[in-house]
């Protein structure tokens, strides 16, 4: 059965870090590319970074670039995201999911459509 699990979420300072983990079970990990999507209250999900299957291609949202960093380690069949100097506006439940892209060098970061299976979210709050 195909499964995706959320783990790292809490509450931190402004200026603080966390990590997100996204454990992948139930399908062949090393062809899809995983992305990390956010929701904040009264706002619609976004995304927020991506990593293809080998790895090698990483994308990111404008308002996260120079401050989050995905990666993976397909052996161990998980995807991080890094969260560093967060701000209150990173306050949002944070989905992994898993595409799989024509070009599996690639990875997007939407239309969430294109994304096969998700996760079912970890709670993320950034306050003082």
């Amino acid at each position: 059965q195909l499964q995706l699990v959320e783990s790292g979420g809490g509450l931190v300072q402004p200026g603080g870090s966390l990590r997100l983990s996204c454990s992948a079970s139930g399908f062949n990990f090393d062809n899809y590319a995983i992305g990390w999507f956010r929701q904040a209250p009264g706002k619609e999900r976004e995304g927020v970074s991506c990593i293809s299957g080998s790895g090698g291609t990483t994308n990111y949202a404008d308002s996260v670039r120079g401050r989050f960093t995905i990666s993976r380690d397909n052996a161990k069949r998980t995807v991080y995201l890094q969260m560093d100097s967060l701000k209150p506006e990173d306050t949002a439940v944070y989905y992994c999911a898993a595409d799989r892209p024509f070009l599996q060098r690639m990875c997007y970061t939407g239309p969430e459509s294109r994304y096969d299976y998700w996760g079912q979210g970890t709670q993320v709050t950034v306050s003082s």
